[in-house]
């Protein structure tokens, strides 16, 4: 009977589950992206998970437990030397299972599993999208009233900023027309004088 194991067992005995685990995430980690059934993607997630936080801080001890997982010193180099740094801000979920189809020969479920971090094309598209907004009904009020009072200043500054600018162009057709009365004037003055030279 099988009560109470919650676990996928893969058919494989414990030590041999275990060495095919170590093995495929040290090629995980290694080559960034992996060919595999869904089944062991998924066994493989719950094992590599504590593994790639294990590694953010880098430690004697957390690289010594590592490597008791891992068995290879290449995989655990790689690990705390790019893939730490990569992960080092995300919170956890560092791996993606896109499902590939069926296997040919016993129909089984295939799958590409991934580090998320090193996708280059699907990390440029959600650089480029936009940021969605997040809809409560907590906040919205607030948020309606920020943005009423924002709208409501812009509109009295560019009031404030249209009288200055109408006061200005008033002053400057006033300065204008003294200039203009002050000019009639010196030439009134000017043929005046020349009036009584004559």
């Amino acid at each position: 009977m099988r009560h109470g194991k919650k676990f996928n067992h893969l058919g494989r005995k414990t030590a041999h589950r275990s060495a095919m685990l170590s093995n495929m995430a040290s090629s995980l980690i290694m080559h960034k992206r992996i060919n595999t059934t869904v089944a062991k993607a998924k066994a493989l997630r719950k094992y590599i998970e504590p593994i790639l936080t294990k590694s953010k801080t880098d430690d004697t001890n957390s690289r010594r437990v590592v490597f008791s997982y891992l068995q290879d010193k290449e995989s655990v180099t790689e690990l705390f030397n790019t893939v730490a740094l990569k992960i080092a801000d995300r919170p956890g979920g560092y791996t993606r299972i896109i499902k590939t189809g069926a296997r040919l020969g016993d129909n089984a479920e295939m799958c590409m599993m991934e580090l998320v971090d090193f996708n280059e094309l699907l990390i440029s598209e959600e650089g480029a999208a936009k940021a969605k907004t997040r809809r409560s009904r907590r906040g919205a009020k607030s948020k309606a009233k920020a943005e009423e009072t924002q709208v409501a200043e812009v509109v009295e500054e560019k009031e404030v900023v249209e009288e200055v600018e109408a006061t200005a162009e008033s002053t400057e057709e006033v300065e204008a027309s003294d200039a203009e009365a002050t000019t009639d004037e010196a030439e009134a003055k000017d043929d005046k004088k020349e009036d009584k030279k004559d």
